[in-house]
């Protein structure tokens, strides 16, 4: 059965079984695992997005995945006087010419500052989505294939492999087949 679930920014389809949940290999994958299944997922994941950032400052992008939480955050902004102050913020860290981690986003898709008098939660939606695509098809592959990634996974790999990891599963694995 194939759903689609929202996810912002666009719609990414998900394995239910029959009762609605995620198909158990999706349950199961963690870690560097699920980054590499999906730049969605490595967004999802705290630990994914502390080393994307580190991987983007070292392409000097840092500044994509900066505005794209941002943006995230800024969604979940409630209240008029906090959004302006936060949409201004965003635009004078982000958008604006003189802005100290500009985004490189098309140039008519430029915000005018007008437009943060009156605020919205998807005001930056357009560009948050250039932002998206910008990393999908570019940076996260070179991600995947960076040092920084291939690093963590090995690390991770030796952890599951690890004497004491392989003895706790076999004791988990005696408690619940007896």
């Amino acid at each position: 059965l194939l759903t689609k679930t929202v996810f912002c920014p666009f719609f990414f389809p998900e394995i239910n079984d029959s009762e609605g949940h995620p198909s158990s290999s999706q349950q199961t994958l963690k870690g560097t695992s699920k980054w590499a299944a999906s730049l969605e997922n490595l967004l999802e994941d705290p630990e994914g997005v502390k080393r994307f950032r580190e991987f983007l400052k070292k392409e000097f992008s840092e500044e994509n995945v900066l505005f794209w939480l941002a943006c995230e955050e800024f969604k979940k902004t409630q209240g008029k006087k906090q959004m302006q102050e936060k949409a201004k913020e965003i635009y004078m860290t982000f958008l604006s010419s003189k802005a100290s981690s500009q985004v490189n986003v098309e140039g008519q898709s430029r915000l005018n500052e007008t437009i943060l008098e009156t605020p919205h939660p998807l005001m930056f939606q357009k560009l948050q989505d250039q932002i998206f695509n910008l990393m999908k098809y570019d940076s996260y592959s070179r991600f995947l294939k960076s040092d920084i990634f291939l690093n963590h996974k090995k690390s991770e790999e030796q952890e599951e492999n690890s004497p004491e990891a392989q003895t706790a599963a076999k004791r988990a694995s005696r408690i619940y087949n007896t």
